[in-house]
């Protein structure tokens, strides 16, 4: 009988010398793995918030663009642009060019949502939309405060850029715009218009310089052509 017991007794021993050490290795990684579960969590949290101060065009991410319609998108450029968001790092631009229906929008705001993902700062806006903010805030005399908090967004998105000839105010406020941004911000443009008839669309030429100036020579362009892709659908659904 105290032979049996010899072994259960050398097991215990080595709970005792080992156990404890155990127990601590476990208690580690649990403890590891809710301070990783509490900093996705949070991360989660600051992505939500991020996307809906966005103020995002839709459910759009660079993963579901459709490379298949011609529309002279390139996948690689596209896929260089969303690695990470290093032009919004440098401080450059993006101009998305083409007629009415391509999906400009789509892939504007596709690079915007991956632009959240990656920790920036972003605001979509309509051209028209944002003028009448700019001129409501010039009544309540509250334009400078809205243009520093223009100033604090990472990537400013407007949308159907000088669809319309600007008039004195709306240049000056984009000018003041285009100069606090200088190598600071950067932002996305969308426009029918090519970018050579930018200038006569801003319409004062020395803003207009100065506009252009700003914003062309640090841009990359993603230029879209082809039909509507709404007409494309909506002729789909009367088959």
């Amino acid at each position: 009988m105290g032979t049996s017991s010899r072994p259960r007794r050398f097991s215990w021993c080595l709970w005792c010398l080992f156990g404890c050490e155990i127990r601590c290795y476990y208690a580690n990684d649990l403890k590891a793995l809710l301070i990783d579960q509490r900093w996705n969590w949070r991360q989660d949290q600051a992505l939500t918030r991020r996307v809906i101060a966005a103020r995002l065009r839709g459910p759009a991410c660079v993963e579901n663009i459709d490379y298949r319609a011609e529309r002279g998108l390139n996948r690689s450029v596209i896929r260089a642009l969303a690695q990470e968001s290093t032009w919004v790092a440098n401080h450059e631009h993006i101009f998305v060019l083409g007629p009415t229906g391509v999906g400009k929008s789509y892939v504007a705001s596709a690079l915007t949502q991956k632009a959240c993902r990656d920790g920036y700062r972003v605001y979509y806006t309509g051209a028209a939309a944002l003028f009448q903010d700019l001129n409501l805030a010039r009544a309540d005399d509250s334009l400078r405060q809205l243009l520093r908090r223009l100033n604090r967004i990472d990537v400013l998105v407007v949308d159907d850029w000088v669809m319309a000839p600007m008039s004195e105010a709306e240049r000056r406020d984009f000018w003041e715009i285009a100069e606090d941004r200088y190598q600071t911000r950067s932002m996305i443009l969308t426009s029918q218009l090519p970018v050579a008839r930018w200038h006569e669309q801003i319409g004062d030429p020395t803003l207009a310089d100065g506009i252009l100036d700003r914003l062309v020579h640090n841009a990359h362009r993603i230029e879209m052509r082809g039909d509507s892709m709404r007409k494309k659908k909506g002729e789909k659904e009367e088959k």
